[in-house]
């Protein structure tokens, strides 16, 4: 399915039928649109179930619809309490995916197939939030260059909100791209108050888990579909450490760690120079002009962040479900390297 995870298709979704699926998560890891890396972090598959069906057990119990059906072990499907060891397969409703086209005399994608859709399909984007801006993340980039529509008093560096502030990306484009809201409705026909609703009401509930174990909720992205009866509900997966930016004794809790990583290799550098050569020569496929490819982790490095995955979701979901130190040790790991 991904760089990530797998899916297997039980039924196929129709026009008028959700489907039936199973999502088995890997090891694997993907950071900067570039697909599978060439290392594992052992157990993060696991690590990624787990917290996910956690997440959306908690959404369930607030009434927010989602595509979790439970957790699947020895094919049977259970809820997360009803396991005391962590699995990494989880049975999911699935929808429709439909792509839209990309046109390479423009270098644009046509969204037009939309028009002619009533339900039952993914949602083409992606909904972030952010609790905090910070100065590291693209969102400050892009109001400094004045890509972002909103006042100076608005933007508190390091701080966090009152509010959170929403935005909203491409998702099944070659590489990911912000959107202004007005032009993702002229996109795809969307209720926009209804989907900014529910992804106010899903950060709700992260922060709520989170916060009660000393972990804060800087920011993250959930992906929606609309239901056969045109209902909106939270899919893929959420509240992990690849979809947030969680922040624990002062060290990034995410996959921000392993972009940190990378972000001053040279291989980051023919990213950003591969993506602006597409663009400007309308060329989907960035990668195929990529002259490097990226290094593996440094092993005591991995061998960290596979801890980290793993003890934060102990910590989260207040269980030890894998036998690895507490989440205190791994951040102070960290710290050291």
């Amino acid at each position: 399915m991904g760089s990530v995870k797998d899916l297997k298709v039980i039924k196929e979704p129709k026009r008028d039928k959700l489907g039936i699926g199973i999502f088995s998560f890997s090891d694997r890891y993907s950071i900067f649109d570039w697909g599978e890396m060439p290392d594992h972090i052992p157990d993060k598959g696991k690590s990624l179930c787990i917290l996910s069906a956690f997440f959306f057990e908690r959404l369930e119990e607030d009434g927010i619809k989602t595509h979790y059906n439970g957790l699947v072990y020895k094919d049977k499907v259970y809820r997360l309490d009803e396991l005391d060891l962590p699995v990494n397969k989880m049975k999911i409703k699935l929808v429709r995916v439909i792509r839209p086209k990309f046109e390479p005399n423009m270098g644009l994608y046509d969204y037009s197939v939309f028009n002619s859709i009533e339900g039952n399909y993914l949602i083409p984007f992606e909904f972030i939030y952010r609790n905090k801006i910070v100065s590291e993340s693209s969102f400050f980039k892009r109001f400094m260059e004045g890509d972002i529509d909103l006042n100076e008093d608005d933007i508190k560096i390091n701080e966090r909100l009152n509010k959170p502030i929403l935005d909203i990306s491409t998702k099944l484009e070659e590489s990911d791209r912000y959107l202004r809201w007005q032009e993702a409705k002229d996109l795809v026909k969307l209720d926009i108050k209804e989907i900014k609703n529910l992804v106010l009401s899903v950060v709700k509930v992260i922060d709520r888990e989170v916060s009660a174990v000393d972990i804060e909720n800087v920011d993250g992205k959930l992906e929606l579909a609309y239901t056969e009866e045109k209902d909106l509900m939270v899919v893929d997966t959420v509240g992990t450490l690849d979809e947030c930016r969680f922040v624990y004794d002062k060290m990034n809790l995410s996959k921000e760690a392993i972009r940190s990583y990378y972000a001053k290799t040279d291989w980051k550098k023919e990213i950003d120079r591969a993506k602006k050569e597409a663009r400007e020569k309308n060329i989907e496929d960035w990668r195929g002009l990529c002259r490097l490819k990226p290094e593996r982790l440094d092993l005591v490095f991995k061998d960290i962040i596979s801890d980290m995955y793993k003890s934060a979701t102990n910590k989260i979901i207040k269980r030890k479900i894998f036998d690895v130190p507490d989440l205190k040790d791994v951040i102070r790991r960290l710290k050291n390297i």
